[in-house]
């Protein structure tokens, strides 16, 4: 088990002092002439991404002479922002920082960030609108996003077929998965489970698209959270699937929890009929299986009985901090425009499977041909762009999101291996409750 709490309380810590620390003297002015430094912290370290990121800095900064951009990896999200907020404490913050999706309330309450969109004037129009959506808080674009993604249900066709259903049949509910599932094992189809990795992320998918959000106050976004729903109608429904998965046997993980190289590899090795992970992994799966079975892929299966809403953006975003000079801040934010136009999104979701986080990047991807020679990519995109705004699939604003997808990861194990699903979830929501009452208290 991942050990969150250290990692939280250290953040928490962090945050409570650079909200009480006020303001951080500015970066000495260069002398003239001296292009301005703008340093962007990423927590992308890996050769792909990392060199793409290197890439786009080399041609902004032979673009242009005012400015030169440095890119550096500093580790995990959680260690990327750690490191930002104690910098920023140090008067030594860097002007731009990716932050995962669920740092967004540390981020906004540590202090040290501004909202993007109060930097100058510029059109966000184009950006895809679910995506945008979570990054905007009180009306106001704080980060632009990134490195997007949402997850999506993998299923080996193969197998399908050799349950009796047609190779291109696409599982809509949960009720549909387990009677194929069912189905298969009456026939003696090797692998008849579904497997994912034992994540949190999953709960709050499931909860978004039932239209329910996870925290109270509009998911966060009309108030600060106050408290998790993990006992509402929704999480219940949630919780009897995974019941059901767990009495049944049905499913099929390592016992690890959010162990996504190990589902992953369960699928890839022709074990598991269904396997539900990120859009980001669509590429490398579909290398992965190519010449040992036939791969489809659909949108992720909700409850029978529900209207589908949509999914909560996954991934990253880049926030600019705020103690710097005019300049240094546009500079920030017009590398960030650049990294995240219309071209050099096409190009990053080429290469890393990722969403291209603006409306015209798809329509280039189109215009290029490249859905007809990668049809998989379509299902993805369709169910990003038919996702209902909302607040739930806004997603949830909490400071305590990471301890919470560890208290859920706990609950959905004790379901799976065989608690009561009212318990389970009543106990895990008097540990978030506790956890949010307790970071609430600093703010």
């Amino acid at each position: 088990m991942k050990k969150i709490t250290l990692v939280f309380m250290c953040l928490l810590l962090a945050v409570s002092m650079a909200f009480s620390n006020g303001s951080v003297e500015s970066k000495i002015a260069p002398v003239a002439n001296d292009p301005i430094e703008i340093t962007f912290w990423h927590a992308l370290g890996d050769a792909k991404r990392q060199g793409w990121i290197q890439q786009r800095v080399d041609e902004f900064n032979a673009s242009q002479t005012k400015y030169k951009v440095v890119q550096e990896a500093k580790g995990s999200y959680r260690d990327t922002l750690q490191a930002a907020i104690l910098a920023d404490k140090q008067g030594k913050a860097p002007n731009l920082v990716h932050i995962f999706e669920v740092g967004s309330q540390l981020a906004y309450d540590s202090g040290i960030f501004m909202p993007v969109s109060e930097i100058g004037t510029f059109d966000t129009s184009d950006y895809i609108s679910p995506v945008l959506n979570y990054y905007t808080i009180g009306g106001k674009v704080n980060s632009i996003p990134f490195n997007s993604s949402s997850p999506v249900l993998y299923i080996n066709s193969d197998k399908l077929v050799a349950a009796g259903y047609s190779a291109d049949y696409v599982p809509e509910t949960f009720e549909d998965m387990i009677k194929v599932i069912k189905t298969a094992r009456a026939r003696n189809v090797e692998g008849a489970n579904i497997t994912f990795a034992l994540h949190g992320w999953y709960f709050e998918q499931w909860m978004a698209e039932q239209g329910a959000p996870l925290v109270n106050n509009d998911n966060g976004r009309s108030g600060r959270a106050t408290e998790v729903n993990l006992t509402s109608p929704a999480a219940i429904v949630i919780g009897n699937f995974l019941s059901t998965l767990g009495k049944e046997k049905l499913y099929s993980y390592t016992g690890k929890f959010e162990d996504w190289d190990g589902s992953d590899a369960i699928f890839v090795g022709n074990r598991s009929i269904f396997h539900i992970t990120s859009t980001a992994d669509l590429g490398n799966i579909a290398n992965a299986v190519k010449g040992t079975f036939n791969m489809t892929v659909g949108k992720l299966p909700i409850p029978a009985g529900s209207n589908r809403n949509g999914t909560v953006i996954g991934g990253g975003s880049v926030w600019v901090t705020k103690n710097h000079t005019p300049e240094e801040l546009e500079g920030a934010r017009d590398f960030t425009l650049y990294m995240t136009n219309t071209e050099n999104m096409v190009s990053w979701h080429k290469l890393t499977g990722y969403y291209p986080v603006r409306n015209s990047s798809v329509e280039m991807l189109n215009s290029e041909g490249w859905f007809d020679s990668n049809a998989k990519q379509v299902v993805a995109f369709n169910q990003l762009l038919t996702t209902i705004p909302n607040s739930a699939t806004a997603g949830a604003l909490a400071g305590i999101l990471l301890d919470n997808r560890t208290i859920m990861e706990q609950a959905m194990q004790k379901i799976l291996q065989g608690s009561e699903v009212t318990g389970a979830l009543s106990e895990a929501k008097v540990l978030a409750d506790a956890k949010l009452k307790e970071y609430n208290a600093n703010f």
